[in-house]
């Protein structure tokens, strides 16, 4: 079992929302998030308003997977989330020792899905 999380702009959520659910990847966590890469923040425009200070809005996906869907998911995030310029974002995975479902008490690969 993989947890990934990827930073992504706003504007490319469902972009890779569409190629996650294609690839039959359905339980994403999605939060608003303000970050800043190696270019500190640079302001840019964003919906015709002008970022200030030195955090820009980005959007951070968290998704739990068993390993036959890793491959799949992190291909669906960076090709929904490429543009091809500086600021496209992260994806990072990490292990994930224990899952378990609240409503069942199922765990590990029976309560991701």
């Amino acid at each position: 079992m993989k947890y990934i999380v990827a930073i992504i702009q706003p504007d490319k959520l469902e972009d890779v929302l569409h190629l996650l659910d294609e690839k039959e990847i359905h339980l994403v966590t999605v939060s608003s998030v303000l970050g800043r890469g190696r270019q500190k923040g640079v302001a840019e425009v964003y919906r015709g308003h002008r970022e200030a200070g030195s955090l820009l809005r980005k959007t951070k996906l968290e998704i739990a997977v068993n390993d036959q869907f890793v491959k799949a998911a992190v291909d669906a995030i960076r090709d929904g989330a490429r543009t091809g310029s500086i600021g496209d974002g992260k994806i990072f995975i990490m292990d994930l020792d224990q899952c378990v479902r609240i409503r069942t008490g199922e765990t590990d690969s029976v309560a991701i899905g």
